[in-house]
């Protein structure tokens, strides 16, 4: 006999999250000594939360298999993700010794303009998180640079780390390599190459705001104070050690040619690393096999006698992965645990209720999403969380499920580091040196993207709908390739896509 249970009241449904939010700020503002901490990172916070939130489904009369069930749900969805994230380690080592990372550096810096800084180094900073998948590593390589660079020509810390962090992850979302690209795509259930054409939809049109706002910004800063001197021991340090003829930076167009072939993510990621470690015994010194292994699962140890710049490139390995996927796995427990004992549902059911609009629908998730990351302190919960919360609806309104993976990433992953207690924040705090209080107001494609997918909603435009039909910012609806999603699901979206249709709710096909 089945076990009744109930949803949680308000304040179980809130004890969880009260209690993440109470051991966060403590790991990341109290527990220190002498000034340096003395553990920084989210994962124990997390488990006492699942704890919490686990104690709270039993009170509310789940079973303790049946709180343990929903956290195993939720890693299934997210276990592509984490077998390329983990590959995605060996991709940074093979492109840090092939010299691909170092000659977007050195080429990088080598073109750069002072009167340019800004939307130029935006763009070199998305290439390379669009070459890694990781915003992270982005911001630890040339990110560095840029900001010491920066600092050379009399440009505010907070301008140039909000500068950064957009490029980062601008690259980041475009990138098959991505895990929260991978991870959007699988706990939307649709395809992962659908999921990157969406984004194109409202990510790229932010992208170009922030490059005319960047460009405004560098023409009307005082370049007087600039010293190449800085650029220039980067980039000695770097030819001196590598080999940076331009064609070891083919390994990019390899990237961009796996997106337009829409090869696998976990594929496209392993054909990489070869072609990587290809490229570094062609143009770069003979290594052992021993040693390749050893620097595809530590990462490399590159030393250059630049101080700066060997920070800047030890970077990448398999283990070095782990900490992520310890978080992954413990972030999306959280939130099945959150899903199965009912407080999502006790939060935002009645909200869901309400909505019977794109705009409305598209607004209450990017909501949840940002809710999702400011209390839970992960980006990851900010993406997987919502999801199965909304998908029906999305189904529902006749939408495609790759509109739903669009709308978590546009919230959930560029919001996820404006908060200095969240995992990204802290990470990026510590890395560039800058509070995300500080460069909030600078990372404008962060800033702006959620801003622009609601505005187009409201105006009923930039929507994906579940039969392929895609309603452009002009309001033209034109016929494009369906995304994928489950079959009962697809089948229930474009039943109620065509009644809608008929009703006049949504605009036919041109």
């Amino acid at each position: 006999m089945k076990k009744d249970y109930r949803l949680p009241s308000l304040f179980e449904a809130i004890l969880p999250i009260i209690t993440m939010i109470s051991l966060m700020i403590y790991v990341f503002a109290f527990a220190k000594e002498d000034g340096e901490s003395i553990y920084d990172a989210a994962h124990l916070p997390l488990i006492i939360g699942i704890i919490v939130a686990t104690l709270v489904g039993l009170v509310c009369g789940r079973s303790f298999r049946e709180m343990v069930d929903g956290m195993i749900d939720r890693i299934s969805t997210t276990l592509d993700a984490i077998l390329i994230l983990l590959t995605v380690g060996l991709l940074i080592s093979s492109f840090m010794i092939s010299g691909t990372i170092p000659a977007l550096i050195y080429y990088g810096l080598t073109f750069l303009s002072p009167k340019l800084f800004l939307p130029i180094g935006c763009i070199i900073t998305a290439l390379v998180g669009l070459a890694c998948g990781s915003s992270w590593t982005a911001t630890a390589t040339i990110g560095i640079a840029f900001m010491t660079i920066g600092q050379g020509l009399g440009i505010s810390p907070a301008i140039t780390a909000g500068m950064v962090i957009s490029g980062a992850y601008i690259g980041d979302k475009f990138s098959p390599l991505s895990d929260t690209t991978n991870l959007a795509a699988g706990v939307a259930k649709t395809g992962l190459f659908d999921h990157v054409t969406a984004m194109v939809s409202t990510t790229g049109p932010v992208f170009l705001i922030t490059l005319i706002l960047y460009s405004f910004i560098s023409f009307r800063i005082d370049v007087t104070n600039y010293d190449p001197n800085i650029a220039e021991g980067i980039k000695e340090a770097l030819a001196s050690n590598f080999n940076l003829n331009p064609l070891v930076l083919l390994p990019i167009l390899l990237i961009i040619l796996v997106c337009v072939l829409r090869i696998e993510g976990l594929a496209g990621v392993m054909i990489s690393v070869f072609v990587g470690l290809v490229f570094s015994m062609i143009f770069q010194k003979q290594r052992s096999l021993a040693e390749i292994f050893a620097i595809l699962h530590y990462g490399p140890d590159i030393e250059t006698g630049n101080e700066f710049v060997d920070m800047a490139l030890s970077k990448g390995g398999m283990d070095n992965q782990m900490w992520t996927v310890n978080l992954i796995l413990l972030a999306v427990s959280f939130g099945g645990a959150l899903e199965r004992a009912g407080i999502i549902e006790r939060i935002f059911a009645k909200l869901k209720e309400r909505i019977n609009s794109v705009a409305g629908l598209v607004f209450l998730t990017m909501v949840t999403s940002i809710f999702c990351d400011a209390t839970m302190c992960d980006q990851f919960l900010g993406i997987g969380v919502p999801a199965p919360l909304y998908e029906d609806k999305y189904d529902e309104l006749g939408l495609s499920r790759n509109m739903l993976s669009r709308t978590l990433e546009d919230a959930g992953t560029l919001w996820a580091v404006m908060f200095p207690w969240t995992a990204c924040g802290a990470y990026q705090m510590k890395t560039l040196g800058v509070s995300p209080i500080s460069f909030f107001p600078f990372a404008f494609v962060n800033l702006l993207n959620p801003i622009f997918a609601l505005i187009t909603a409201l105006l009923k435009r930039n929507i994906f709908w579940a039969d392929g039909s895609y309603t452009n910012i002009f309001g033209k609806t034109k016929m494009k390739k369906m995304a994928k999603a489950p079959k009962k699901s697809q089948d229930f979206a474009l039943g109620q896509l065509e009644k809608l249709r008929k009703e006049g709710e949504v605009p036919q096909v041109n």
